[in-house]
């Protein structure tokens, strides 16, 4: 099976390549279809990759070089249930998005095509290399291709300043974790993640392993979206075409979550074993600002795209959070909760493409009532919301209980009663813009919301029912996720395997086979009194966030001057978004400086 593992990557790489290669030669028609069946081939190996991982880790070394005497001496893939999910993930919404764009995006450039499998590409490779110096290779093509893909519409002056303002602070973070690795090589010599965890086990962290730690997880968290180095992420949503957005949302922000975890238990797992706690009360502490950050500009967002990207910076905190929590419980629910958010966020931006096409406007207030000749869309709009809320057994329940939980265990009991409020009020937020668009509810102004600059919508010859297809497919599958039969204990399994560095260890520097353990049951995930009671407390939080949001008085000046605060702070200004992400990393390494031993 370790012969499939490179597919994934190299399938579309190599497809993107042909249709540069070719592009003057081949009709529209075959260029659309290699991209297609590229994509599909690479979500197929993925998930050939997912099910073998279950019972074993899968490795890869390229060109046959094997570790000698337990060091590692070639570049290795290694696939466990978590990395071939995270996998099978990207490439899956690569696939539905390029269906989609198959007529969304019919009059754009060939090139399109190729930075969609480019980026698919580039994500598949991050999520299964074993190889630190390959992290970061793998992260700056993805920030290649997604920078071009932002700006993708050049012709307009916010897709250059959105994608620029990505491009620069995604920049700084690559410099960021590239120092940081120059920092760990230095101290150990070596680039592949288990023997560095291998070769820092049993010694004591220096400030060498602090300052690395610290660059490396900020330059993710950049990545992530993650309060303070979250300002670009709503620039480059409002700029970018819907189907990118599925992508960004979707599968880059949760890449940066993912690799936190991998890098944490693979390589610094193994010094701050003994004192994990200053590690994990900032990434949590953090974790929550960045929920409750997110919530509240979400709230006060009339542009739907940018209400949505900041109910995705919102998610990725408490995404933060659960991997902060350093529990395999609490990670299982983020992993729980990332494939039920990628497919319901996903088919919500398409949901914003289809808007934007038939209403050639964005903006809530300006499309008050306009969508009540658009039932499926309003349809599509209040599942995809109504999943993203957490009620018992729909969408994200299963994540945020299994979450939640960990966190009661570990004493941290105020974490669901936040994740509730701010659930609910990104919730809140998405059935008030339904509630507006598609109802014609609500006041025709608002004062409370940010105006935005509207994007202007080429002129389209688009197949609707297409575009309706994908996108109910997409959340469709985000609706399902937390019933769907033997998940829950599956991916607790794996969460356990993804936390045990030794083994880990063992199996790629030494060839001992990790097996999965007995086989599980196919049951129906469970839910406690707790996560029931969370799913519906944020049901109410959502009804009455939305009630507020449409049918609200006057704001007091007592409210209104620390939201323009807060506004003020999200000034698009490149320079500002980089004082922040100074000023973010200069606190947090204070912190660990002074608190880890």
């Amino acid at each position: 099976m370790s012969w499939a593992l490179p597919l994934p990557v190299a399938i579309p790489l190599l497809a993107a390549a042909l249709m540069v290669s070719t592009d003057h030669l081949t009709p529209r028609l075959v260029h659309d279809a290699v991209a297609i069946l590229a994509s599909g081939a690479a979500l197929a190996f993925s998930l050939v990759i997912l099910l073998a991982s279950q019972s074993h880790d899968v490795l890869h070394w390229f060109g046959g070089w094997h570790p000698d005497g337990g060091v590692a001496i070639g570049i290795v893939f290694a696939a466990d249930p978590f990395g071939a999910a995270m996998a099978s993930l990207a490439t899956a919404l690569v696939f539905l998005a390029l269906i989609y764009s198959l007529t969304y995006m019919r009059e754009e450039s060939r090139s399109f095509d190729v930075l969609m499998l480019g980026f698919g590409g580039a994500m598949a490779g991050f999520s299964l290399t074993g190889d630190i110096f390959n992290m970061f290779v793998w992260f700056e093509l993805m920030g290649v291709c997604a920078y071009a893909l932002a700006g993708f519409k050049i012709e307009e002056l916010g897709p250059v300043q959105g994608a620029f303002n990505f491009a620069v602070t995604n920049t700084l973070a690559a410099y960021m974790i590239l120092t940081g690795i120059a920092l760990l090589y230095a101290r150990t010599g070596i680039l592949n993640l288990a023997q560095i965890g291998h070769e820092l086990a049993g010694d004591k962290a220096d400030r060498l392993v602090v300052v690395s730690l610290t660059l490396i997880f900020i330059g993710l968290m950049v990545k992530a979206a993650i309060v303070p180095f979250h300002f670009w992420l709503a620039d480059a949503h409002a700029a970018a075409p819907a189907p990118v957005c599925v992508l960004f949302s979707g599968a880059m922000v949760e890449l940066g979550i993912f690799f936190i975890a991998r890098v944490y238990w693979t390589v610094f797992d193994a010094p701050f074993h003994a004192h994990p706690g200053p590690i994990k009360v900032l990434l949590v502490v953090i974790g929550m600002l960045t929920m409750l950050v997110g919530a509240l500009m979400c709230f006060l967002q009339r542009h739907l795209k940018r209400l949505l990207a900041y109910s995705t910076i919102s998610h990725a905190g408490a995404m933060l959070a659960g991997i902060g929590l350093l529990d395999s419980k609490s990670l299982a629910g983020v992993a729980n909760l990332i494939l039920a958010h990628a497919f319901l966020k996903g088919g919500l931006f398409l949901v914003c493409g289809l808007v934007l096409m038939q209403l050639k406007n964005i903006d809530e207030i300006r499309l008050r009532g306009a969508g009540r000749d658009m039932p499926i869309t309003g349809v599509l709009w209040f599942l995809g919301s109504l999943g993203l809320v957490g009620i018992p057994y729909v969408g994200i329940f299963l994540g945020h209980g299994l979450l939640d939980d960990g966190a009661i265990e570990h004493g941290y009991g105020w974490i669901p009663a936040l994740t509730m409020v701010a659930a609910g009020t990104c919730a809140g937020a998405m059935f008030r813009a339904g509630a507006r668009v598609f109802l014609g509810w609500g006041a025709d102004e608002d004062e409370l919301l940010s105006p935005e600059p509207d994007e202007n919508p080429q002129e389209r010859d688009a197949k609707v029912p297409l575009m309706w297809a994908v996108t109910a497919v997409m959340i469709g599958l985000g609706l399902v996720a937390s019933i769907v039969p033997g998940l829950e204990p599956r991916s607790e399994r794996a969460s356990e395997r993804f936390v045990d560095r030794t083994a880990y260890a063992s199996r790629v520097l030494h060839g001992i086979a990790v097996h999965g353990g007995p086989h599980l049951p196919f049951d129906l995930p469970s839910a406690t009194g707790s996560s029931l009671a969370y799913g519906s407390g944020a049901l109410l939080v959502a009804l009455a966030v939305a009630a507020i949001g449409l049918w609200h008085g006057r704001v007091p000046r007592l409210v209104q001057a620390p939201l323009d605060a807060i506004r003020d702070a999200h000034s698009g200004i490149v320079g500002d978004y980089l004082l922040w992400i100074v000023g973010g990393t200069a606190v947090i390494g204070a912190v660990w400086a002074f608190t880890l031993p």
